[in-house]
């Protein structure tokens, strides 16, 4: 299935187009999501401006603001306007935040949208052990698909709620499509003939492997193993012209090089065959190991982008929603693209992974014949080689211009906050926000993603911050004058009120997408856009200098991506009970940024918060 005509203003007939029988299975048992009340979300706003305007700033955005939400105002009309489409859609918001936050993006996937996860080193340092781990990796991504689709993978559930598992069939066989002004996302999982192969890279050439036998059983590990070293035996040299390059272009850029790539028939099969694959396996050549420091950073990079056009960049095809990288050094992990996967679907995904791995392998492989996999070809005339060069040089230059800083805090973890009744999340979010006033002398805004799986069709909401309360307790902190009492009631006044701000969006009633709905549904009508998103409040309430993201997994993982603003940060977080794992970017083109700094600082700040909690005299 292919979804071409996605526009915030026919949300409604892209949802008629995907919805499903089977589907219905995946979400009927969660409530559809609330359009949160008016007055309620713009009182949350005003309050959110608060540590950030000063005082006249905010008056002048007080009056828009009562303007624009007075009874029979324009504010109501576009309330009812959500209303309607909430009675009338499977979701209200969902679909409308994925095309305007990433169809209709046109920065490079890499970097400014694709996460990484960056797993534990497995105990290996060959290309022998290599192809039997990815063999292993791929019967485990097998065995999770065959769960998903006999209806055995179990309900999740979130402080005793059912989740919508709807992202899970959708993580195979989907992929997304460059196009002029936006893109879209083509789904081939749905199809009466399901494909039945995946895509493997090495060394910039693209294989196809199918991955089940004629019968439609799963093929075993060691018969994918064999296939493996069949593809590794015909792909001795690297590809002088690494295709996957491209797709780390400027979306509008690459989207005029898929056309021009498109109108040979035998690129459009090898494309094709790429897009409908259930997901891409990417063979690495080992990662440059400078120092044990330096490697956890190297490790979350070459996941994140490939480490550039002369390592292996060049093994990834960035418009696939689910990419596994294994590389020859036991470094391995995970990159997905966001229009379709996101963060809890995608740690369930690994969790199950890891535990498989852990299993003797079930049964042994029949004795049958397997067909050559098949090498992709494609013919490259003097235009395709201009752009792949072009993306070659783009390329390098924003991986050149990332700093990428991983490091594992282990004075303590999740287990601190918890002894002292604070929430583990919040603690992180309000050291987070007290390191960069640190290092920068000002709050920013910043914004944590709070699920909203809850409810049909549910993605992703903001917890934003700073708080009114994190502002006093960032001004006390420092302040020799302020008693150890007062600033530990000020830490916990500011944790309690930044874990009710994740409450409050977790029940559907947070502001950020009530206000995107509100200003696309303008749009939707053909109205001028309001002046509450005129307003340069709005303009600095949504310029994200501290992107965060906590994925709770139970392995000792790390994401990574790159910050939303060029004077920003992207930090991301994996609490354990004794330890944290943390990854932060900053763009190296930006004199006031630096992520070994904001590291250094969270780490004494984090250790300040301890002595504060625990004092040793």
């Amino acid at each position: 299935m292919i979804l071409r005509n996605f526009q915030p203003g026919n949300c409604r007939t892209w949802l008629s187009r995907v919805s499903s029988k089977q589907e219905l299975c995946f979400f009927s048992s969660v409530p559809p999501q609330p359009v949160p009340p008016l007055a309620q979300t713009l009182q949350g706003y005003l309050r959110a401006l608060e540590p950030l305007l000063p005082p006249e700033e905010l008056n002048h955005t007080r009056r828009i603001v009562q303007d624009f939400c007075r009874p029979g105002g324009l504010g109501a009309q576009l309330q009812e306007g959500l209303e309607k489409r909430a009675r009338n859609t499977k979701n209200w918001i969902s679909d409308c935040w994925v095309q305007w936050a990433y169809l209709e993006s046109r920065q490079p996937l890499p970097v400014h949208s694709n996460p990484a996860i960056s797993l534990p080193r497995r105990d290996y340092n060959d290309w022998r052990s290599q192809l039997v781990f990815a063999s292993k990796l791929i019967a485990a991504v097998l065995d999770f698909k065959a769960k998903i689709n006999t209806g055995q993978l179990p309900v999740e559930y979130m402080r005793g709620k059912p989740l919508c598992m709807e992202l899970y069939p959708l993580l195979f066989s989907s992929c997304r499509i460059p196009g002029p002004k936006h893109d879209y996302i083509a789904r081939y999982g749905r199809s009466r003939r399901s494909p039945t192969h995946i895509t493997v890279v090495r060394n910039y050439q693209f294989f196809q492997l199918d991955v089940y036998n004629s019968d439609g059983s799963r093929m075993t590990e060691s018969q994918i193993h064999s296939q493996l070293l069949r593809i590794r035996s015909q792909s001795w040299k690297t590809d002088k012209e690494p295709m996957g390059i491209l797709t780390s272009e400027h979306r509008h850029t690459w989207g005029e090089a898929y056309n021009r790539l498109l109108r040979d028939k035998l690129n459009k099969e090898s494309v094709r065959m790429i897009e409908t694959g259930l997901f891409s396996l990417c063979l690495d050549s080992p990662v440059m190991r400078i120092s044990d420091e330096k490697y956890a950073s190297r490790k979350a990079a070459q996941i994140l982008h490939g480490g550039g056009t002369f390592s292996n960049s060049g093994n990834r095809w960035f418009d696939k929603t689910l990419q596994f990288v294994v590389g020859e050094d036991g470094s391995w992990g995970l990159l997905y693209e966001q229009a379709t996967a996101e963060g809890p679907p995608i740690a369930t995904l690994l969790d199950h992974i890891l535990q498989y791995c852990e299993k003797p392998e079930p049964k042994r492989a029949p004795l049958v014949p397997l067909p050559m996999p098949k090498k992709l070809y494609f013919h490259i005339d003097r235009e395709i080689k201009r752009d792949i060069e072009q993306a070659k040089q783009n390329l390098d230059i924003l991986i050149n211009d990332l700093d990428v800083n991983v490091f594992n805090f282990k004075r303590f973890g999740k287990q601190l906050p918890k002894k002292y009744d604070l929430s583990p999340n919040a603690f992180i979010q309000v050291a987070l926000q007290l390191s960069y006033y640190r290092v920068h002398s000002e709050v920013v805004p910043a914004c944590d993603i709070a699920s909203q799986r809850m409810f049909r069709g549910g993605r992703t909401e903001y917890i934003r911050s700073p708080t009114n309360q994190t502002l006093k307790f960032i001004l006390a902190f420092d302040d020799p004058s302020v008693s150890r009492e007062a600033k530990l009631q000020l830490f916990r006044e500011a944790v309690d009120a930044y874990a009710e701000l994740t409450t409050q969006a977790l029940k559907g009633q947070g502001i950020d997408r009530h206000l995107l709905g509100l200003k696309l549904q303008a749009i939707d009508e053909g109205l001028s856009i309001p002046k509450i998103f005129m307003d340069t409040a709005y303009g600095v309430a949504t310029h994200w200098k501290l992107r965060t993201g906590q994925v709770p997994a139970n392995t000792d993982s790390v994401m990574c991506f790159g910050p939303l603003v060029p004077d920003g940060y992207a930090v991301c977080y994996n609490p354990q009970a004794d330890h944290v794992h943390f990854s932060i970017t900053a763009f190296n083109c930006c004199e006031e940024t630096n992520a070994e700094r904001l590291g250094h600082t969270l780490k004494d700040t984090l250790c300040q918060l301890q002595e504060l909690l625990q004092p040793t005299v």
